[in-house]
């Protein structure tokens, strides 16, 4: 993520969360040395539209603090945020247009994340999610995340529960072995999301 996502950034979130992190939390994120953010961008030829099936979806940036630049034709599709902390790689968000959910781009988002951790020699991933969004949960589990604990009212507009979910050790081989299977497997299925 660039400073110049924030702003779309911020549209993403309006559609996805009940409670918004403000524009200058993403600025400060960007700056902070532990603070990793993917986003997936869609190159287009012709001006934005709603409609999904109106471009190509371009490759995922990696891009830390204000390093790079878009190009004028891109839209950002869905993002990821993680931090590195000594040994674990946290998710602390990730979201995905409303327009564009259930076509691949929060999962791809999360094999990043999950490539992002091992690159940096993590040993686990973690994040929390909200009890009832059991189709993140699946998701999540798919990848071998386990519940490991509830934070009891974690979630302050509504004082949800949040499941606590990790990873195994990133680097044992039965762990490396499903993920590059299901990283196979997305790759086959969604072709346009590994360009």
């Amino acid at each position: 993520m660039a400073s110049d996502d924030i702003a779309e950034v911020m549209e993403i979130e309006r559609e996805s969360f009940p409670a918004m992190w403000p524009q200058t939390a993403y600025r400060r994120e960007l700056q902070n040395k532990l603070a990793r953010y993917v986003v997936l961008t869609e190159l287009r030829d012709e001006p934005p539209t709603s409609s999904p099936n109106s471009g190509l979806f371009g490759a995922i940036r990696r891009v830390v603090g204000g390093e790079g630049g878009r190009a004028s034709n891109e839209r950002l599709l869905g993002f990821i945020g993680a931090w590195l902390m000594v040994d674990e790689a946290h998710i602390v968000t990730v979201a995905v247009r409303a327009g564009y959910r259930r076509m691949g781009i929060g999962e791809r988002l999360l094999i990043a994340c999950i490539e992002l951790a091992m690159d940096h020699a993590q040993e686990a991933v973690t994040l929390e999610v909200r009890r009832s969004n059991e189709v993140a949960q699946r998701l999540y589990e798919k990848y071998g995340f386990d519940r490991i604990g509830l934070r009891v009212r974690y979630y302050t507009d509504n004082n949800e529960d949040a499941v606590l979910m990790a990873t195994p050790d990133l680097a044992s081989p039965g762990f490396i072995e499903r993920f590059q299977q299901l990283r196979e497997a997305h790759q086959r299925r969604y072709p346009d999301l590994w360009t």
